[in-house]
């Protein structure tokens, strides 16, 4: 297949954007795809427009491209009208499917996937409505509570009306203060107190214009992946310092991940289902990863659903996979095909 493989962007996450296209890029072609990786907001130059999927390439000079814009990107977006880069598009146009190797916002938010839509771009992962829902974390717990999903108690507030008493919040110390819509735990704070507190409500709204406030759940953290509807094998985090904030996601050694984790039969199959059900509560197609915390006595609770989960061969997908005898390449592919069955679906 003739796969675009598109990553970098603007988000805040864009470096861990970088190195999912990165991996995902070289999996497709071990596998025998023509793949190329492409910078949705830099683009690229030079495309050979007779040959624009090359049997040879140069996944490496592709890497260092797209990083040799991380120190522009702030002054490129305020001279750019169009957030895609130069011949993005006609490239995705000519892809069989673009794999989306994008992270948080503009890539995960659901804008690039409405217009794909709108251009007949075949890409991976879920619709658009869909990953605007799951993108928002105050409509996902929303979605969850209607759809009796257990999630921790909370609420959002917008900056413009905010307060700083957690009682009239109707919640106590310790709470989460956290981005509506941010991803890979920034903008993500655990606060004891109300100082912390309202340290955190300031740097969390540096990010954004609405935060949650939401309940501190003390436990165990997992996560499970839902793809084409069936949940595959949990996963456990377990920080050595912290929570599983930024460094931890990222930084080696930093986090012990066990899969499949170590969990009863029952409470297995517990979380396995609440994992499906959170998914289609927000109607999300082709995969996802949901994340999860579990207090001592089993009770569960669905903190988020991802709906372009980090693809990196280390990543938390790729473990669960493993798990299944799937290694990284054919779990690339695997995405490809479930993402694949919505287009012939429509077809029919």
């Amino acid at each position: 297949m003739n796969i675009v493989v598109l990553a970098g962007g603007t988000s805040t996450e864009r470096e861990i954007s970088i190195s999912t296209g990165n991996g995902v890029c070289r999996a497709l072609r071990q596998r025998g795809h023509k793949a190329v990786l492409v910078d949705i907001f830099c683009g690229v130059e030079g495309v050979d427009w007779e040959d624009p999927f090359p049997k040879e390439y140069d996944v490496d000079a592709a890497v260092a491209y797209m990083k040799g814009f991380d120190e522009k990107i702030k002054d490129m977006e305020k001279t750019r009208r169009n957030f895609f880069g130069p011949n993005v598009i006609a490239l995705c146009e000519k892809a069989d499917i673009v794999f989306l190797g994008l992270h948080g916002a503009n890539g995960e938010d659901g804008k690039v996937q409405a217009a794909f839509d709108l251009m007949g771009i075949k890409y991976t992962g879920t619709g658009y409505l869909s990953s605007a829902l799951a993108m928002d974390k105050g409509i996902t717990k929303q979605m969850f509570l209607m759809n009796h999903v257990p999630t921790p108690k909370g609420t959002t507030m917008e900056k413009k009306s905010y307060t700083t008493d957690l009682h009239e919040l109707g919640m106590e110390f310790p709470v989460v203060v956290k981005t509506c819509c941010g991803g890979s735990s920034v903008g993500v704070y655990m606060v004891n107190d109300q100082a912390e507190y309202e340290k955190a409500l300031q740097e969390a709204f540096s990010y954004e214009d609405e935060v949650v406030v939401e309940e501190y759940i003390k436990g165990r953290e997992f996560s499970v992946a839902v793809v084409d509807g069936k949940a595959y094998p949990i996963i456990e985090i377990a920080p050595l310092e912290g929570f599983y904030d930024y460094k931890n996601k990222y930084q080696a050694g930093s986090t012990i991940e066990t899969c499949p984790a170590d969990l009863s039969p029952e409470l297995t199959e517990i979380m396995q289902k609440y994992a499906e059900l959170g998914a289609k509560a927000l109607s999300l197609e082709a995969y996802c990863r949901l994340d999860f915390m579990m207090k001592e006595n089993g009770e569960m609770y669905c903190l988020e659903a991802n709906t372009l989960p980090g693809m990196t061969p280390t990543s938390l997908i790729p473990q669960e996979a493993q798990v299944l005898g799937m290694d990284y390449p054919q779990l690339c592919e695997e995405l490809i095909r479930v993402s694949l069955k919505k287009y012939n679906e429509s077809e029919k």
